[in-house]
């Protein structure tokens, strides 16, 4: 019981503090130390058994972890952003799609930009790195509340094109391993929903932004934005080429690399900037400085909450809450989908959950004749909506360390668009699966 508090305690506290604005390197362990005195988990490794969990050793694998996974992925995720920025070849881009779309499609240009990418293979970090430029550059000339920012962003790269079938993020290719499945399970139901919540989730991003505008909120410059007043800009051609550098050695490379296949991309991409750009650039070994120290922070900020994920998982809580939410009665998909779901948010992470409750709930539901595809698809599409909580790595990197907003200012949009919007369309999916489409 103790157990079960300190768990939900430790992760409301998180969430908590997280809203608060307070630096998540300390709200991660202090949360985590909340956890782990309520379990009894011993606190240093020197007083623990031999193999047994403790706070400092589970938290600083997680943490370590993370970082070892992915620090050069942010590393040249953040360079390629900053160099972008700095040479105006963001700018560039942004320019060209107001002058041939107009201001009132500002917006699609944004959430477009990502999901290519992100359906493209190059991942939701770095899609945020990448696309943040442009997007500050469309807000401005469009003068639209830069909080919404964030919003934007998230919507394009973890909703509709996350979790569909055929995308190669990592979301939609775990349950292949536990179900025999392919990438593209239930894709008749799939796109139906992914046409649902791209549609229903850009009129809603659009309504809570036309509102803010309707209430006088206008585009606040800060200091740090880059200066592109009076600035000659690079032909935009110039800075589509290495966003299609990035996305097409991706893609290449996906399968032979997966995960590595983006550091030859953004490697890639940096390289095509500079070549195609360099007489543009302000300063780029600034840019590159920049862009390091931003890469720093963010995926500090996100190893934070990894390393609380990684104590949260080891007390007898975790356990008994998994068992109880792989155990509901009714119908599987309904099961599946709340579990996945459930337990995505409790540790932050969209594949967290999946990894955790598929090893568990295919083979039981496999045993009772659940269709495959089904399963697969609906705990795909699941697994992207609690996940997007408060606290995930993602939306903790992308609303602070790339836009620099508050989770006060922001969060509300990023909400609405990944976890409300999610919600229905796995709703939707259940309910078509239910009725036999796609089976």
């Amino acid at each position: 019981m103790l157990s079960m508090i300190g768990l939900i305690g430790g992760l409301a506290l998180l969430i908590y503090l997280t809203m608060r604005g307070m630096n998540l390197l300390v709200v991660g362990p202090l949360s985590a130390l909340f956890v782990a005195l309520f379990s009894g988990m011993p606190l240093f490794p020197q007083l623990a058994g031999e193999g047994e969990a403790n706070l400092v050793g589970n938290y600083m694998s997680g943490f370590s972890g993370f970082v070892t996974s992915w620090y050069l992925m942010f590393l040249l995720g953040a360079i390629f952003g900053k160099v972008m920025e700095d040479s105006g070849a963001a700018d560039s881009v942004s320019k060209m799609v107001v002058d041939k779309l107009g201001m009132k499609y500002a917006v699609l240009a944004i959430v477009a930009s990502c999901a290519i990418l992100t359906y493209g293979g190059v991942s939701l970090f770095v899609v945020a790195f990448s696309v943040y430029p442009m997007a500050l550059s469309l807000f401005k000339q469009a003068n639209l509340p830069r909080r919404f920012i964030p919003a934007a962003l998230a919507f394009g790269s973890v909703t509709f094109t996350m979790t569909s079938a055929g995308s190669p993020e990592i979301q939609n290719w775990i349950p292949i391993e536990f179900l025999g499945t392919t990438p593209y399970a239930g894709w008749e139901v799939s796109l139906i929903v992914a046409v649902f919540m791209m549609i229903f989730g850009y009129w809603w991003l659009k309504r809570m932004i036309t509102k803010a505008v309707n209430k006088g909120e206008t585009f606040e410059s800060r200091k740090q934005d880059p200066v592109t007043e009076n600035k000659d800009l690079p032909h935009p051609i110039m800075g589509v080429v290495p966003l299609a550098v990035v996305l097409i050695i991706s893609f290449v490379f996906h399968d032979s690399l997966a995960q590595s296949a983006l550091i030859l991309a953004l490697l890639g991409g940096v390289i095509a900037t500079y070549l195609l750009n360099r007489k543009y650039f302000t300063n780029f070994w600034n840019a590159v400085s920049d862009g390091t120290l931003g890469a720093l922070i963010a995926i500090g900020n996100t190893a934070a909450v990894v390393g609380f994920g990684g104590v949260a998982k080891a007390v007898p809580a975790f356990a008994t809450a998994v068992d109880w939410m792989t155990s509901i009665p009714g119908s599987p998909l309904i099961g599946g989908a709340i579990a996945v779901s459930v337990i995505a948010g409790m540790t932050g992470s969209a594949s967290g959950g999946q990894a955790i409750a598929l090893p568990i709930l295919a083979p039981h539901y496999m045993d009772m004749g659940v269709n495959a595809e089904a399963l697969h698809r609906t705990v795909a599409i699941s697994s992207g909506a609690l996940d997007s909580l408060p606290h995930n790595g993602y939306v903790v990197t992308t609303v602070r360390a790339i836009c620099g907003e508050t989770h006060q200012a922001a969060y509300g949009a990023v909400a609405a668009v990944t976890v409300i919007v999610p919600l229905i369309g796995v709703a939707i999916a259940i309910i078509l699966f239910s009725l036999g489409l796609g089976i």
